[in-house]
């Protein structure tokens, strides 16, 4: 009874491994081709091909580790700066003035619990000799530039990234370009800072002019993200990618160096900070709505290849901005306070760093109601708007 439900299986599994055998057979067909020729030439064509070939092959395992080994990578890297010890805002003297007078932020800034933007715009020059608060924020963007293309190897201007997989963009694969994706996340929370920085947070608006080592940090940063050592377009040798964001690093540490010696400005206005929040928000909400667009139209859950570059550019996006907002409640410490702000700051970096638990091996973009793929993109997107809305309610307190 049973023998012809057996026979049939035998010949489906059969016809199973045929198909592979087949599908084998068909792609290493041109290799074997290719080997079958080369084993015929003569040395003086053998040697520079395989001299060749060894050079490819060791290139593909760099590049291989490279996207693999995501050195320093720490979601709880903010505890390093330990931010809560900071006595002072950033920009405002930290050393005792001639009589023995000690000017600090708070001496500054906390004469009232309603202090207007303006007290906090004219707080006593520091004398002669004094030094200031360095930024946190600068520090923290100088320090995830190193992380990126120091610690790191930037991953989207090497060649082979470059050329992809068979001329097919890494970021159409479900392979090595997670480590790219996430990066390029916390290059955008980089880049926007840095224009902050130049555009209301490192000069007195109207009274100053723009700082040239802002300038240079946020102009450098606007690079290209993918040049490598030559181009097409236009066509000659250039300049790599993490060239410039080195420089950029060095810009921003240079200004934090001006800082200290209180021969720079940092203008911890509330209404300044309103603005860096309100750009945050603005920038998040971008993702918000890219990851939206993604999980409502492509739902193939584990079958999405471009799901997980979704998910590790907004989870770097979120990385990064864990650590800048951490820093800015540091530097803007005494507004934060006057305003009632400290618990929802406090939540809102929890609930970034919350974010940062997720690390699925492999990103699901499934159907939010679906039961057998996870819906990765959703998570993320949640924890997104989570964060965006704790930004926004902060920036309608400060507004009021």
């Amino acid at each position: 009874m049973l023998d012809p439900i057996v026979t049939f299986f035998q010949r489906v599994f059969a016809a199973i491994g045929r198909g592979i055998g087949l599908a084998i057979s068909w792609i290493l067909t041109p290799f074997v081709a290719i080997a079958t020729w080369y084993r015929s030439r003569a040395w003086i064509i053998k040697g520079p091909i395989g001299i060749f070939l060894i050079a490819l092959f060791g290139l593909y395992g760099y590049f291989i580790w490279q996207t693999q080994a995501w050195t320093n990578f720490n979601p709880d890297y903010v505890d390093r700066y330990n931010f809560a010890a900071r006595k002072n805002d950033a920009g405002l003297p930290t050393k005792p003035v001639s009589g023995g007078a000690a000017t600090t932020a708070n001496a500054n800034t906390t004469t009232a619990p309603d202090a207007s933007t303006a007290e906090l715009a004219t707080a006593p020059a520091p004398a002669p000799g004094s030094t200031c608060e360095r930024s946190a924020i600068v520090d923290v963007s100088a320090d995830l530039i190193d992380f990126n293309v120091n610690q790191n190897a930037w991953i989207s201007s090497m060649l082979l990234y470059k050329t992809g997989l068979f001329g097919m963009d890494w970021d159409d694969t479900p392979w090595l370009d997670n480590k790219a994706s996430f990066q390029r996340g916390v290059n955008q929370a980089i880049r926007r800072t840095t224009v902050e920085l130049v555009d209301s947070l490192g000069r007195v608006r109207g009274t100053s002019g723009i700082n040239n080592n802002l300038q240079r940090a946020r102009s450098n940063m606007q690079f290209d993200e993918t040049a490598w050592y030559f181009g097409l377009d236009p066509f000659g040798p250039k300049t790599p990618t993490p060239s410039f964001y080195r420089s950029a690093m060095r810009d921003l540490q240079a200004f934090n160096e001006s800082l200290i010696k209180c021969e720079a400005t940092f203008d911890g206005r509330s209404d300044n900070l309103i603005e860096f929040l309100d750009r945050i928000a603005n920038d998040l909400g971008n993702t918000s709505a890219m990851i939206r667009e993604r999980s409502e139209n492509h739902n193939g859950g584990w079958f999405d290849t471009r799901a997980d570059d979704r998910f590790w550019f907004a989870y770097g996006q979120l990385y990064g901005y864990y650590g800048v907002m951490a820093a800015a409640g540091a530097d803007f410490q005494a507004v934060i306070t006057q305003r009632g702000l400290d618990p929802i700051w406090t939540e809102s970096i929890k609930q970034l760093r919350a974010a940062l638990r997720i690390q699925p091996a492999i990103i699901s973009n499934g159907r939010e109601d679906g039961w057998i793929m996870p819906t990765h993109l959703a998570t993320m997107g949640f924890y997104i708007l989570r964060v965006r809305s704790n930004l926004v309610e902060m920036r309608d307190v400060l507004a009021r």
